[in-house]
């Protein structure tokens, strides 16, 4: 891993009162708390999460099998500042506290930046799905055709961290 720089922000668990402002947020950014992936559609305001200082971004799980947790999204607000870092390693403490093995996560082939993120904090491309955005379009309409750098959004790529 590359070198970065550290600053201290306080992690918390998603408390009943961060709902209502993570669901403005989804709908906002995300278009809305349903999201499709991995072939299912996934009630975001579900899960358990982690959030970062005074709300500066937040990051929401699930159990993956038996041995991971699955960062389903992450959000920081301020990039570059430490804050998706230091929710993914708040997560993969907690994941290793309860016992599990790895961290996954999913994102879309036209994701680069998050592609680099991810392999940026120790991850590994794990599994590819292609054509896995036809699957979610179906649950999901409103997924663009074109994403980030206007490539088009088509593949699932996974990545895990072993901890």
């Amino acid at each position: 891993m590359k070198a970065r720089r550290f600053v201290m922000i306080g992690i918390r668990p998603v408390n009943d009162q961060d709902r209502e402002w993570i669901a403005a947020r989804l709908a906002s950014g995300w278009g809305g708390p349903m999201q499709a992936y991995h072939s299912e559609y996934v009630d975001c305001l579900a899960l358990k999460g982690l959030v970062a200082g005074d709300r500066e971004g937040f990051l929401l799980y699930r159990p993956f099998g038996e041995d991971a947790y699955d960062i389903v999204l992450l959000e920081a607000f301020e990039r570059g500042e430490g804050i998706g870092t230091a929710l993914v390693d708040a997560a993969a403490a907690l994941a290793k506290k309860t016992g599990l093995r790895r961290l996954v996560v999913t994102t879309t082939n036209d994701n680069l930046d998050a592609l680099r993120f991810y392999q940026d904090r120790g991850f590994h491309l794990s599994a590819l799905r292609p054509n896995a955005s036809v699957a979610a379009r179906r649950l999901k309409p409103s997924i663009p055709q074109t994403g980030a750098y206007g490539l088009p959004i088509r593949d699932e790529i996974d990545l895990e961290r072993l901890l």
